[in-house]
């Protein structure tokens, strides 16, 4: 999942941006309010954090800016201790769940991965397509019943394919999601990942990532032949 994180504490937001990366998201994170509804508006995201007092537009102008813009994308608020009225009107304006500072970081993991969870219907954990199961909380996949190891950035890119099984993601969909968006275009690093998830399905199901030429990639839940 990609996130956006807005936080003008540098310590803080550097700081949630490598738990969140090592949890396998992709993040962008930025100290402003006026740089994050820029990105909003030309990026795609799962979710977001907002702190409430950020210079330009702050958390709440910021959420209620791309909330009349129709976006309904899923936000967790950081406040100070002492912001309940800033809470309040924060969730009356559409955000998801708020946590106060000082936090524990694998809260706010927990909590942006449920309120994503909610907001795409996914209320299950478990995600199944032919021979593979995905446990997106405990992270483990298994194949045949049989449980493989993979890298977060694995994971990540066998969960975009597996939850969209016969849609077609081009090389530059995939790095923006799995990766950062600012990975040059060129790069082989897709076929690459793909040629390692390949190895892990085994030769019984390798053909289920198939290459569609000039394009990208698929997941059939039912491979050709």
């Amino acid at each position: 999942m990609k996130i956006l994180i807005v936080e003008d504490e540098r310590k803080i937001r550097e700081w949630v941006a490598k738990a969140l990366r090592e949890e396998g998201f992709v993040v962008d994170a930025v100290s402003d309010g006026n740089d994050a509804y820029e990105l909003l508006g030309t990026h795609s995201y799962d979710g977001a954090v907002f702190d409430i007092m950020v210079p330009g537009k702050d958390g709440l102008s910021l959420l209620k800016a791309i909330r009349r813009e129709g976006n309904n994308l899923p936000v967790l608020f950081l406040s100070a201790r002492g912001e309940w009225d800033d809470r309040v009107e924060g969730l009356n304006l559409g955000a998801d769940d708020y946590l106060s500072k000082p936090f524990h970081v694998d809260e706010l993991v927990a909590r942006l991965r449920a309120i994503c969870r909610r907001s795409s219907g996914d209320h299950l954990n478990v995600i199944e397509s032919g021979p593979v199961r995905m446990n997106v909380a405990t992270r483990e996949v298994s194949v045949d019943g049989k449980g493989i190891d993979l890298t977060s950035r694995e994971f990540a890119l066998l969960e975009i394919l597996i939850r969209s099984p016969g849609r077609v993601f081009t090389r530059t969909q995939i790095l923006d999601r799995v990766w950062d968006y600012d990975f040059d275009p060129q790069t082989n690093l897709v076929d690459v990942y793909v040629r390692k998830l390949r190895a892990h399905l085994g030769s019984d199901h390798r053909e289920r990532i198939e290459t569609v030429r000039g394009v990208g990639y698929r997941y059939n839940a039912v491979p050709h032949g």
